[in-house]
């Protein structure tokens, strides 16, 4: 699987100029059972950086952000009726939505497995 993560916990994986995203395994164990997610809206054009969502858990609350810039083309409604696949399934199933990139040369910068391994070390 060929991830890229930022330094806030957001995992991306790119098909073509499709990148899906969610939040890390260490994401998901620093916050504990996600109780309820806040993801974009539909259509929404957003910058990288940009809050893209909320995912709320029994003991926090967080942002979510925009790894990269793009149009938001899906979400994912599965996690929406069902917040603990953040928890279950963080990588897969517990995704949170998708972005058709709009400047893929921000991916270069994200972080690869091991440094992100090194920085949450």
């Amino acid at each position: 699987m060929n991830l890229k993560y930022t330094p806030d916990h957001e995992w991306v994986r790119v098909d073509g100029d499709i990148a899906t995203v969610g939040i890390t395994h260490h994401a998901q164990d620093a916050l504990g059972d996600v109780v309820f997610v806040e993801l974009p809206e539909v259509g929404k054009a957003m910058n990288q950086k940009d809050v893209a969502g909320v995912v709320e858990s029994v003991k926090a609350a967080a942002d979510v952000y925009m790894p990269v810039s793009g149009e938001v083309v899906e979400v994912n409604e599965a996690l929406r009726n069902d917040p603990a696949l953040a928890n279950s399934d963080p990588l897969g199933a517990g995704w949170f939505f998708k972005v058709k990139l709009s400047q893929p040369a921000e991916l270069d910068a994200l972080l690869d497995e091991t440094a992100y391994g090194a920085l949450t070390q």
